[in-house]
């Protein structure tokens, strides 16, 4: 077996997850995703904007980051979600 510096990728399969938020956080994500357009001129669902915010959340939480390290249990490694290209940029 090659003894490769690239370790095995980690399982990349997206999972899908379905909430129900009150209408004053639909409406501030709503509200966010148009300050999103306004700032970087590119149009983001709420849907496709979600994964990111909650990868940013949990990145800066520091007791959650302090927990995992010391081996909270079943912590896995939380990799940021990567962007899929929309279907007007294949």
């Amino acid at each position: 077996m090659a003894n490769l510096k690239l370790g095995k990728l980690p399982d990349r399969t997206p999972s899908k997850i379905t909430i129900t938020v009150s209408s004053d956080l639909n409406q501030a994500l709503s509200d966010y995703a148009a300050l999103y357009r306004q700032t970087y001129g590119e149009a983001e669902t709420v849907a496709e904007l979600i994964p990111f915010m909650l990868s940013e959340f949990l990145e800066s939480d520091r007791a959650f980051a302090k927990a995992r390290k010391e081996g909270l249990p079943g912590a896995g490694t939380l990799e940021k979600p990567r962007r899929q290209p929309r279907s007007d940029e294949l």
